[in-house]
């Protein structure tokens, strides 16, 4: 989580002090915001945990998937497992 005291920095501060940062953001897993301007323009965080963070949205996704096929199925618009591998197989079958 971002600690907007201590996790917002310009950009030009960053650059002067990369190895100070960089170490800071390895220790305390947070994403550092870089300013531009004042504005915010930019993310900085370790690998570690941008890995962690593309691993939940493709969970969430992955959720979204299921959560659309059940509520597909409770409207009727689902087949059932056999008929769509009875399905499958013939066509299969019949394209060799």
């Amino acid at each position: 989580m971002i600690n907007l005291a201590k996790d917002i920095h310009s950009l030009t501060d960053f650059k002067r002090n990369t190895t100070e940062f960089v170490q800071r953001i390895k220790q305390t897993k947070h994403p550092l915001v870089l300013t531009v301007n004042g504005k915010a323009e930019l993310v900085v965080q370790d690998a570690e945990s941008y890995q962690e963070l593309l691993d939940a949205a493709e969970l969430v996704e992955t959720l979204k998937g299921i959560k659309l096929g059940l509520d597909q199925m409770q409207q009727g618009k689902g087949k059932k497992a056999e008929e769509f591998f009875n399905e499958l197989f013939n066509k299969l079958n019949n394209s060799q």
